[in-house]
Protein backbone atom coordinates (compact mmCIF):
# COMPACT_ATOMS: atom_id res chain seq x y z
CA UNK A 1 0.00 0.00 0.00
CA UNK A 2 2.93 2.47 0.74
CA UNK A 3 4.40 2.44 -2.39
CA UNK A 4 1.31 2.89 -4.01
CA UNK A 5 -0.08 5.38 -1.92
CA UNK A 6 3.73 7.27 -2.51
CA UNK A 7 3.10 7.35 -6.10
CA UNK A 8 -0.36 8.76 -5.85
CA UNK A 9 -0.19 11.22 -3.80
CA UNK A 10 3.28 12.42 -2.55
CA UNK A 11 1.37 15.22 -0.37
CA UNK A 12 -0.62 12.33 1.57
CA UNK A 13 2.75 10.50 2.35
CA UNK A 14 4.52 13.82 3.62
CA UNK A 15 1.01 14.87 6.04
CA UNK A 16 1.08 11.22 7.32
CA UNK A 17 5.17 11.80 8.09
CA UNK A 18 4.63 15.21 9.62
CA UNK A 19 1.58 14.03 12.26
CA UNK A 20 3.52 10.82 12.97
CA UNK A 21 6.08 13.26 14.29
CA UNK A 22 3.92 15.62 15.49
CA UNK A 23 2.00 13.40 17.64
CA UNK A 24 4.99 11.74 18.47
CA UNK A 25 6.69 14.56 19.76
CA UNK A 26 3.72 15.59 21.75
CA UNK A 27 3.16 12.09 23.45
CA UNK A 28 7.15 12.26 24.68
CA UNK A 29 7.02 15.70 25.60
CA UNK A 30 4.01 14.97 28.08
CA UNK A 31 4.88 11.34 29.40
CA UNK A 32 8.64 11.28 28.92
CA UNK A 33 9.92 14.56 29.57
CA UNK A 34 11.29 15.32 25.96
CA UNK A 35 12.77 18.08 25.92
CA UNK A 36 14.24 19.16 22.37
CA UNK A 37 13.67 20.22 19.23
CA UNK A 38 12.47 17.28 16.37
CA UNK A 39 12.37 17.72 12.62
CA UNK A 40 11.66 16.12 9.47
CA UNK A 41 12.54 17.23 5.98
CA UNK A 42 11.35 15.80 2.68
CA UNK A 43 13.04 16.36 -0.33
CA UNK A 44 14.90 19.20 0.98
CA UNK A 45 11.30 20.61 2.69
CA UNK A 46 10.83 21.12 5.97
CA UNK A 47 7.29 19.12 6.22
CA UNK A 48 7.66 19.18 10.79
CA UNK A 49 9.57 21.17 13.07
CA UNK A 50 9.05 21.52 17.22
CA UNK A 51 10.49 22.32 20.28
CA UNK A 52 9.84 20.59 23.61
CA UNK A 53 11.17 22.22 26.90
CA UNK A 54 13.25 24.31 28.54
CA UNK A 55 17.08 25.36 26.92
CA UNK A 56 17.00 26.89 30.60
CA UNK A 57 15.25 25.00 33.09
CA UNK A 58 16.09 28.22 36.18
CA UNK A 59 14.82 31.17 34.17
CA UNK A 60 12.02 28.88 32.44
CA UNK A 61 13.07 29.61 28.89
CA UNK A 62 11.81 27.37 25.95
CA UNK A 63 13.70 25.27 23.63
CA UNK A 64 13.27 27.36 20.06
CA UNK A 65 13.35 25.11 16.39
CA UNK A 66 16.68 27.13 15.81
CA UNK A 67 18.38 26.52 19.39
CA UNK A 68 21.86 25.22 19.55
CA UNK A 69 22.02 22.01 21.15
CA UNK A 70 25.24 20.05 22.00
CA UNK A 71 25.47 17.18 20.38
CA UNK A 72 28.29 15.30 21.75
CA UNK A 73 29.08 11.85 19.12
CA UNK A 74 27.59 13.49 16.22
CA UNK A 75 30.63 15.97 15.73
CA UNK A 76 32.77 12.83 14.44
CA UNK A 77 31.46 13.56 11.34
CA UNK A 78 32.71 16.59 11.29
CA UNK A 79 36.19 15.47 12.02
CA UNK A 80 36.01 12.48 9.30
CA UNK A 81 35.34 15.31 6.71
CA UNK A 82 37.71 17.12 7.98
CA UNK A 83 40.35 14.21 7.63
CA UNK A 84 39.11 13.69 3.97
CA UNK A 85 39.52 17.07 2.70
CA UNK A 86 42.70 16.68 4.00
CA UNK A 87 42.88 13.00 1.82
CA UNK A 88 41.51 14.62 -1.11
CA UNK A 89 44.26 17.80 -0.72
CA UNK A 90 46.83 14.82 -0.67
CA UNK A 91 48.42 15.68 2.60
CA UNK A 92 47.32 12.50 4.06
CA UNK A 93 46.27 8.94 2.89
CA UNK A 94 44.05 6.57 4.71
CA UNK A 95 47.19 3.70 4.95
CA UNK A 96 49.11 6.42 6.55
CA UNK A 97 50.11 5.29 9.96
CA UNK A 98 49.53 7.29 13.00
CA UNK A 99 52.30 6.71 14.80
CA UNK A 100 54.37 8.79 12.05
CA UNK A 101 52.08 11.80 12.08
CA UNK A 102 52.16 12.20 15.76
CA UNK A 103 54.70 12.06 18.47
CA UNK A 104 53.14 8.97 20.41
CA UNK A 105 56.74 7.16 21.51
CA UNK A 106 56.11 5.76 25.33
CA UNK A 107 52.33 4.72 24.65
CA UNK A 108 50.45 1.85 23.70
CA UNK A 109 49.40 3.12 20.55
CA UNK A 110 50.22 0.50 17.94
CA UNK A 111 52.54 1.67 15.30
CA UNK A 112 50.12 -0.50 12.70
CA UNK A 113 47.26 2.01 13.64
CA UNK A 114 46.37 3.60 10.79
CA UNK A 115 43.89 6.41 9.61
CA UNK A 116 41.41 4.26 8.13
CA UNK A 117 41.23 2.24 11.09
CA UNK A 118 40.98 5.12 13.29
CA UNK A 119 37.98 6.25 11.09
CA UNK A 120 36.12 3.43 11.18
CA UNK A 121 36.79 2.12 14.63
CA UNK A 122 38.26 -1.03 13.86
CA UNK A 123 41.99 0.26 15.47
CA UNK A 124 41.99 -1.48 18.69
CA UNK A 125 43.04 1.19 20.95
CA UNK A 126 41.49 1.61 24.64
CA UNK A 127 39.28 3.89 25.17
CA UNK A 128 39.43 6.64 28.06
CA UNK A 129 35.97 5.31 29.21
CA UNK A 130 35.06 1.41 27.52
CA UNK A 131 31.54 2.25 27.47
CA UNK A 132 31.06 -0.89 25.14
CA UNK A 133 31.82 -2.30 28.38
CA UNK A 134 29.73 -0.44 30.68
CA UNK A 135 31.98 2.07 31.71
CA UNK A 136 30.56 5.79 32.06
CA UNK A 137 32.43 8.48 30.53
CA UNK A 138 31.25 11.23 33.39
CA UNK A 139 33.34 8.77 36.18
CA UNK A 140 36.80 9.93 34.87
CA UNK A 141 35.93 13.72 35.98
CA UNK A 142 35.07 12.37 39.46
CA UNK A 143 38.95 12.30 40.84
CA UNK A 144 40.18 14.00 37.57
CA UNK A 145 38.76 18.16 37.12
CA UNK A 146 36.81 18.17 33.47
CA UNK A 147 38.22 21.36 32.86
CA UNK A 148 41.69 19.94 32.41
CA UNK A 149 41.06 18.72 29.30
CA UNK A 150 40.55 21.48 27.18
CA UNK A 151 43.00 20.63 24.17
CA UNK A 152 43.34 17.00 21.92
CA UNK A 153 46.66 16.37 23.77
CA UNK A 154 44.78 16.95 27.19
CA UNK A 155 43.34 13.81 26.51
CA UNK A 156 46.06 11.06 26.22
CA UNK A 157 47.09 10.38 29.57
CA UNK A 158 43.48 8.99 29.81
CA UNK A 159 44.12 6.44 26.85
CA UNK A 160 47.14 6.46 25.04
CA UNK A 161 49.10 4.35 28.26
CA UNK A 162 46.23 1.43 27.78
CA UNK A 163 46.92 -2.15 26.18
CA UNK A 164 44.64 -2.10 23.18
CA UNK A 165 41.98 -4.49 23.05
CA UNK A 166 42.90 -6.27 19.79
CA UNK A 167 45.17 -6.06 17.12
CA UNK A 168 45.06 -3.32 14.23
CA UNK A 169 42.28 -4.27 11.70
CA UNK A 170 41.07 -7.30 13.33
CA UNK A 171 38.02 -6.66 14.89
CA UNK A 172 35.47 -3.49 15.77
CA UNK A 173 34.46 -1.42 18.78
CA UNK A 174 33.51 1.66 18.99
CA UNK A 175 36.32 4.24 20.42
CA UNK A 176 35.62 8.00 20.83
CA UNK A 177 39.37 8.30 21.16
CA UNK A 178 40.38 7.10 18.13
CA UNK A 179 38.88 10.21 16.73
CA UNK A 180 41.32 12.59 19.20
CA UNK A 181 44.30 10.85 17.64
CA UNK A 182 42.65 12.11 14.09
CA UNK A 183 42.23 15.54 15.77
CA UNK A 184 45.73 15.52 16.65
CA UNK A 185 46.68 14.86 12.83
CA UNK A 186 44.71 17.69 11.89
CA UNK A 187 46.41 19.51 14.05
CA UNK A 188 49.72 18.28 12.66
CA UNK A 189 49.23 18.32 9.23
CA UNK A 190 47.07 22.03 9.06
CA UNK A 191 49.43 24.09 11.74
CA UNK A 192 45.77 25.11 12.95
CA UNK A 193 44.03 23.98 16.19
CA UNK A 194 41.12 21.17 15.49
CA UNK A 195 38.17 23.48 16.30
CA UNK A 196 40.03 26.62 14.30
CA UNK A 197 40.36 24.31 11.17
CA UNK A 198 36.86 22.40 11.44
CA UNK A 199 35.45 25.63 12.10
CA UNK A 200 36.78 27.10 8.74
CA UNK A 201 36.64 24.29 6.46
CA UNK A 202 33.53 22.64 7.41
CA UNK A 203 31.07 24.53 9.10
CA UNK A 204 31.79 27.95 7.60
CA UNK A 205 32.21 26.04 3.89
CA UNK A 206 28.91 24.48 4.44
CA UNK A 207 26.78 27.83 5.64
CA UNK A 208 26.60 26.08 9.14
CA UNK A 209 25.94 29.58 10.57
CA UNK A 210 24.05 28.12 13.74
CA UNK A 211 27.31 25.76 14.97
CA UNK A 212 30.56 26.03 16.48
CA UNK A 213 32.38 24.81 19.58
CA UNK A 214 30.61 26.72 22.46
CA UNK A 215 32.85 26.35 26.10
CA UNK A 216 30.57 25.62 29.03
CA UNK A 217 31.42 28.95 30.90
CA UNK A 218 30.84 31.15 28.17
CA UNK A 219 27.71 33.58 27.71
CA UNK A 220 26.50 31.26 25.03
CA UNK A 221 23.30 33.13 22.85
CA UNK A 222 20.10 30.59 22.67
CA UNK A 223 22.20 27.57 23.44
CA UNK A 224 20.61 24.87 25.95
CA UNK A 225 21.46 23.81 28.61
CA UNK A 226 22.28 19.73 29.59
CA UNK A 227 20.39 18.54 32.44
CA UNK A 228 20.79 14.88 33.95
CA UNK A 229 17.93 13.19 35.17
CA UNK A 230 17.44 12.69 39.36
CA UNK A 231 15.89 9.50 40.25
CA UNK A 232 14.21 8.40 43.23
CA UNK A 233 13.91 4.85 44.60
CA UNK A 234 11.41 3.56 42.43
CA UNK A 235 13.06 4.88 38.82
CA UNK A 236 10.41 8.35 39.09
CA UNK A 237 12.24 11.18 37.77
CA UNK A 238 12.45 13.72 41.05
CA UNK A 239 14.48 16.72 39.75
CA UNK A 240 17.84 17.74 37.58
CA UNK A 241 21.22 18.64 37.70
CA UNK A 242 23.45 20.51 35.58
CA UNK A 243 26.04 18.36 33.26
CA UNK A 244 28.59 20.84 33.76
CA UNK A 245 31.01 18.42 35.35
CA UNK A 246 30.17 15.20 33.08
CA UNK A 247 32.84 16.05 30.25
CA UNK A 248 35.12 18.15 28.74
CA UNK A 249 34.02 21.82 29.19
CA UNK A 250 34.27 22.49 25.28
CA UNK A 251 33.96 20.12 22.54
CA UNK A 252 36.63 18.46 20.71
CA UNK A 253 37.25 16.08 18.05
CA UNK A 254 35.35 12.87 19.70
CA UNK A 255 32.10 15.23 20.80
CA UNK A 256 30.46 18.26 21.85
CA UNK A 257 30.43 20.82 18.98
CA UNK A 258 26.77 22.51 18.99
CA UNK A 259 24.12 22.96 16.29
CA UNK A 260 20.82 23.14 14.91
CA UNK A 261 18.81 20.71 13.64
CA UNK A 262 18.61 22.74 10.75
CA UNK A 263 22.86 22.86 10.07
CA UNK A 264 23.25 19.50 10.31
CA UNK A 265 20.80 19.27 7.18
CA UNK A 266 22.94 21.66 6.10
CA UNK A 267 26.05 19.42 6.08
CA UNK A 268 24.68 16.46 4.45
CA UNK A 269 22.93 19.07 1.56
CA UNK A 270 26.97 20.49 1.71
CA UNK A 271 28.11 16.64 1.56
CA UNK A 272 25.33 15.79 -1.23
CA UNK A 273 26.30 19.24 -3.47
CA UNK A 274 29.87 18.29 -3.24
CA UNK A 275 30.82 21.69 -1.32
CA UNK A 276 32.64 19.76 1.29
CA UNK A 277 34.42 17.22 -0.47
CA UNK A 278 34.47 16.07 -4.25
CA UNK A 279 32.35 12.78 -6.05
CA UNK A 280 34.79 10.52 -4.63
CA UNK A 281 35.67 11.37 -0.63
CA UNK A 282 32.25 12.47 -0.13
CA UNK A 283 31.02 8.98 -0.96
CA UNK A 284 33.89 7.45 1.09
CA UNK A 285 32.07 9.18 4.21
CA UNK A 286 28.49 8.10 3.09
CA UNK A 287 29.80 4.43 2.08
CA UNK A 288 30.81 1.38 4.60
CA UNK A 289 34.05 0.20 4.63
CA UNK A 290 34.58 -1.82 7.97
CA UNK A 291 34.38 -5.63 7.29
CA UNK A 292 32.74 -6.51 10.77
CA UNK A 293 29.10 -6.47 10.61
CA UNK A 294 27.52 -6.93 13.86
CA UNK A 295 23.71 -8.23 13.05
CA UNK A 296 21.20 -6.38 14.94
CA UNK A 297 17.24 -6.52 13.48
CA UNK A 298 15.44 -3.68 13.34
CA UNK A 299 12.01 -3.19 15.05
CA UNK A 300 10.77 -6.75 13.72
CA UNK A 301 11.45 -6.06 9.75
CA UNK A 302 12.95 -8.88 8.13
CA UNK A 303 16.10 -8.16 6.23
CA UNK A 304 16.58 -5.13 8.20
CA UNK A 305 19.41 -5.00 10.92
CA UNK A 306 21.62 -2.38 12.35
CA UNK A 307 25.88 -2.57 10.76
CA UNK A 308 27.77 -1.93 13.62
CA UNK A 309 30.44 -1.53 10.82
CA UNK A 310 31.45 2.08 10.49
CA UNK A 311 31.64 4.79 6.93
CA UNK A 312 34.28 6.48 8.44
CA UNK A 313 31.53 7.05 11.68
CA UNK A 314 27.79 7.08 9.87
CA UNK A 315 26.30 4.13 10.38
CA UNK A 316 23.78 1.93 8.27
CA UNK A 317 20.42 0.06 8.00
CA UNK A 318 21.03 -2.14 4.88
CA UNK A 319 17.86 -3.19 3.04
CA UNK A 320 19.11 -5.08 0.02
CA UNK A 321 21.53 -3.35 -1.84
CA UNK A 322 21.35 0.19 -0.82
CA UNK A 323 21.14 1.43 2.95
CA UNK A 324 17.49 2.17 3.92
CA UNK A 325 18.63 4.75 6.18
CA UNK A 326 22.18 6.41 7.21
CA UNK A 327 22.38 7.31 10.98
CA UNK A 328 24.74 9.33 13.40
CA UNK A 329 23.55 9.86 17.70
CA UNK A 330 25.36 11.04 20.24
CA UNK A 331 24.63 10.60 23.92
CA UNK A 332 26.48 12.28 27.57
CA UNK A 333 24.82 13.15 30.37
CA UNK A 334 22.18 15.55 29.68
CA UNK A 335 22.52 15.06 25.66
CA UNK A 336 20.75 12.99 23.71
CA UNK A 337 20.99 13.44 19.56
CA UNK A 338 19.97 11.86 16.62
CA UNK A 339 20.33 11.86 12.98
CA UNK A 340 18.97 10.31 10.44
CA UNK A 341 18.78 9.83 6.45
CA UNK A 342 16.90 7.72 3.91
CA UNK A 343 18.69 8.31 0.46
CA UNK A 344 15.84 6.62 -1.56
CA UNK A 345 13.28 8.85 -0.20
CA UNK A 346 15.36 11.66 0.44
CA UNK A 347 13.95 12.02 3.81
CA UNK A 348 16.17 13.56 6.90
CA UNK A 349 14.82 12.74 10.70
CA UNK A 350 16.72 15.22 13.40
CA UNK A 351 15.90 14.99 16.71
CA UNK A 352 18.51 17.10 19.47
CA UNK A 353 17.52 16.84 22.97
CA UNK A 354 19.28 18.82 26.16
CA UNK A 355 18.35 16.20 28.81
CA UNK A 356 17.98 12.61 29.37
CA UNK A 357 15.87 11.16 26.90
CA UNK A 358 15.37 7.69 24.78
CA UNK A 359 15.25 9.93 21.32
CA UNK A 360 16.44 6.52 19.67
CA UNK A 361 12.90 4.92 20.74
CA UNK A 362 11.69 8.52 19.29
CA UNK A 363 13.34 7.87 15.62
CA UNK A 364 12.64 4.42 15.43
CA UNK A 365 8.52 5.01 15.92
CA UNK A 366 9.01 7.85 13.65
CA UNK A 367 11.12 5.63 11.13
CA UNK A 368 8.70 2.80 11.64
CA UNK A 369 6.16 5.19 9.81
CA UNK A 370 8.43 6.26 7.00
CA UNK A 371 9.01 2.60 6.15
CA UNK A 372 5.42 1.52 6.31
CA UNK A 373 4.48 4.72 4.22
CA UNK A 374 7.28 4.68 1.90
CA UNK A 375 9.06 1.09 1.39
CA UNK A 376 6.69 -1.36 2.27
CA UNK A 377 4.62 -3.03 -0.39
Amino acid sequence: MGRNMKEQNPELINKRIKDAAEALCEDWAGHNRFSGVCMVKCKGHTVFSGAYGFASRAFKIPNKVDTKFDTASITKVFTAAAVLQLVQEKKLKLSDYITQIIDLEGTEISPDVTIEQLLNHTSGIHDDAEEEAGEEYSQLFVTSPNYAIKECRDFLKNFAYKKPNFEPGSDVRYCNCSYVLLGLAIEKITGKGYREYVTENVFRKAGMRNTAFLSMDSINENTAEGYVNLYNEDGEVVGYKKNIYCFPPMGTPDGGAYTTAEDLNLFLSAMQKKILLDDTHAKLLLTPHCPYTREKEWCGIPGLYERNGYAFEFLFLPDGKEPFCIYKDGQNDGVAARFNYYPREDISVTILSNQDCDVWEMTKQIQREIYNTCYSC
